[in-house]
């Protein structure tokens, strides 16, 4: 595979501006960044683009369009994605750790496997997308939209999920150990085998719930909702 170093913003976004060209070649872009003029990536369309690989670390994207991007593998660490438009995007494997996703949507969006520690994820639009295996802990999903989404096996410890929407979510065996669950809505979400210890479901919603097999459901603070599927 062709291996590019860019070193101008400019010539980064004079590239990918030419998506048939990206597209055919499946150039594998290295972008070296220049933290000074990575202001140019807000509100960029980099919709479909193939970016694979690329280091955009601490990278000004808020507001850009990169839904149908290929970002498997990027390191976006730090990164600024706030109010961008992710939906459908491929971000397996990526890491987002400590980047600030902020109303950002992601709606279908694949993040099996990636790297969201610490991300700030509040009032993002996950619905869903696929979050299997992904690192989420201490992460900030207040009032994040996650109904629908696949979240089992995932690492959502310390996290904060208060308010959130989980309907109807798989989030079987996921690690939700001491996670903020208070007013969340979790109805129909798939619990099952999931370690519930030391979590803060107050006012949380379980109505329909499966929560066969999980551990710390007895641990629960008062003000739950609480239909649990035998």
């Amino acid at each position: 595979m062709e291996k590019i170093q860019i070193k101008n913003v400019d010539e980064f976004i004079e590239r990918i501006k030419n998506k048939e060209s990206v597209s055919r070649h499946i150039i594998n872009l290295e972008f070296i960044w220049n933290i000074e003029n990575s202001g140019k990536l807000s509100y960029a369309d980099l919709s479909s683009t193939n970016l694979s690989s690329a280091d955009l670390s601490s990278a000004n994207l808020s507001f850009a369009d990169l839904s149908i991007a290929n970002l498997s593998n990027a390191n976006l660490s730090s990164a600024n994605l706030s109010n961008a438009d992710l939906s459908i995007a491929d971000l397996k494997y990526a890491d987002l750790s400590s980047a600030n996703l902020s109303s950002a949507n992601l709606s279908s969006a694949n993040l099996s496997n990636a790297n969201l520690s610490i991300a700030n994820l509040s009032n993002a639009n996950l619905s869903s997308a696929n979050l299997s295996n992904a690192d989420l802990s201490s992460a900030d999903l207040s009032s994040a939209n996650l109904s629908s989404a696949n979240l089992s096996n995932a690492d959502l410890s310390n996290a904060d999920l208060s308010s959130a929407d989980l309907s109807s979510a798989n989030l079987s065996n996921a690690n939700l150990s001491s996670a903020n669950l208070s007013n969340a809505n979790l109805s129909n979400a798939n619990l099952s085998s999931a370690n519930l210890s030391n979590a803060d479901l107050s006012s949380a919603n379980l109505s329909n719930a499966d929560l066969r097999h999980a551990k710390g459901i007895f641990t629960y603070n008062f003000g739950v909702k609480l239909e649990v599927k035998q």
